[in-house]
């Protein structure tokens, strides 16, 4: 799959610069080239960029192992990961990383979630018997990675503030309704494709323990100032992160494991990590960067206009696709689109409410795939970019019906 997609970019990208020199629009040669140069250091600065926050988690991730703390978390929801991964056996490590990858997601820990994403994913490969193939547990934690429910996308709100809305935090109930259909027509997708058992009771209680909870919160933040939401989502989310790291060290030490050593033996292998991630980086941005050069995505829009106006629908919703289209791409690429769509509709113009509740419902899927499977050698991914667009396809979907549900 990755190969046809990676092929299918060049292929379009070429089409496009060679319609644009037909227009007379021939500068777009040179600024392909640059793009392509661009996204070599690209690769290489978001490489060197991890190698710090690599090498810490895995170093503290080996402690916590060790002390048997990831075990203790990981039995709160193995049950449910069980019936999700039956693949995986029993007590295996896999499912403490996974369980803190998606805790961190969810508060929006984005320093912490990629590192700890990475040792999820080489818990799981240790697993696998095709190492160059993605397993059924890699493919569906992948897909949750990119359609994860962040519960407060603080970022989001402060670009609002930045860009004076009347009410930043505005959005917040929107973007959570449409992460949640993101999330869940991802994991249906991937249960249909893998014949997973949702329906028994198992899931089901954790089902309503999940939403009961999330409900309550947003019922508490429902009625908070923005600055509250932003406060209370920033001391949670750092204080969880810090009292884990607390937690790890201590208990390692009252169980008399050799705490620095551990640390430095982890410590290394999330070095070795950021290094060997370069190449597939590399391949993805390259691509995406072509893409966006040829004036592919421009031309993408104008279709997508044309047709929504032939049929007759309102199609106020386009001007704030350029955001949903680069996402899955290029988060900031989409940062970019939505500040752009926001300064030129207004903050809280329907387009500018539009392009916030993309930007916090979806996910960059290629850069995630791109990072996430390369950083355990993975070439064949079999259905996660289907499944993983699909996803992100759900988010788009529910997001334009919960901007108009609330908005239009």
């Amino acid at each position: 799959m990755l190969n046809r997609v990676w092929s299918l970019f060049f292929v379009v990208a070429l089409l496009a610069i060679v319609l644009q020199c037909l227009t007379g629009h021939t500068a777009v040669v040179s600024e392909a080239v640059t793009a392509m140069f661009d996204s070599a250091s690209l690769a290489a600065q978001i490489a060197l960029g991890l190698i710090g926050v690599l090498t810490l988690w895995m170093g503290l991730m080996r402690v916590g192992e060790k002390a048997g703390v990831v075990t203790a978390i990981a039995w709160v929801v193995e049950p449910l990961l069980r019936k999700l991964m039956p693949e995986v056996p029993k007590g295996h490590p896999a499912f403490g990383s996974v369980t803190m990858n998606l805790t961190a997601n969810m508060l929006g820990l984005d320093n912490a979630a990629t590192p700890l994403g990475l040792k999820a994913m080489q818990d799981l490969q240790s697993l696998n018997s095709d190492k160059q193939t993605a397993s059924n547990a890699q493919i569906l934690f992948l897909v949750l990675n990119t359609s994860s429910v962040t519960l407060v996308p603080v970022t989001v709100f402060l670009y609002r503030a930045q860009q004076g809305a009347a009410a930043p935090a505005e959005i917040f109930l929107p973007i959570l309704l449409a992460t949640l259909g993101s999330t869940l027509a991802g994991l249906l997708m991937v249960a249909l494709v893998q014949r997973l058992p949702l329906w028994n009771l198992t899931v089901a209680a954790y089902g309503v323990v999940i939403l009961g909870t999330v409900s309550a919160a947003v019922g508490w933040l429902l009625h908070q100032s923005a600055e509250t939401i932003g406060a209370v989502s920033t001391t949670v989310g750092n204080g969880v992160l810090l009292s884990l790291v607390f937690l790890f060290v201590l208990v390692a030490s009252i169980r008399k494991v050799a705490v620095y050593d551990e640390f430095i033996e982890g410590a290394k292998s999330g070095f070795e990590q950021a290094i060997r991630l370069i190449p597939f980086l590399l391949a993805m941005l390259l691509a995406i960067a072509l893409l966006r050069a040829s004036g592919a995505l421009d031309y993408l829009l104008h279709v997508i206009a044309s047709i929504v106006q032939w049929l007759g629908f309102d199609s106020r919703f386009v001007d704030a696709l350029p955001t949903a289209l680069m996402k899955p791409f290029s988060g900031s690429g989409a940062r970019a689109m939505m500040l752009e769509t926001m300064s030129h509709y207004g903050v809280d113009s329907f387009a500018g409410r539009l392009a916030a509740i993309f930007q916090g419902s979806t996910e960059t899927t290629f850069y995630v795939l791109a990072v996430y499977f390369g950083s355990v050698g993975i070439r064949h991914g079999r259905h996660a970019l289907a499944c993983g667009l699909f996803a992100d396809f759900a988010g788009i979907i529910s997001a334009i019906a919960v901007c108009y549900w609330f908005y239009g």
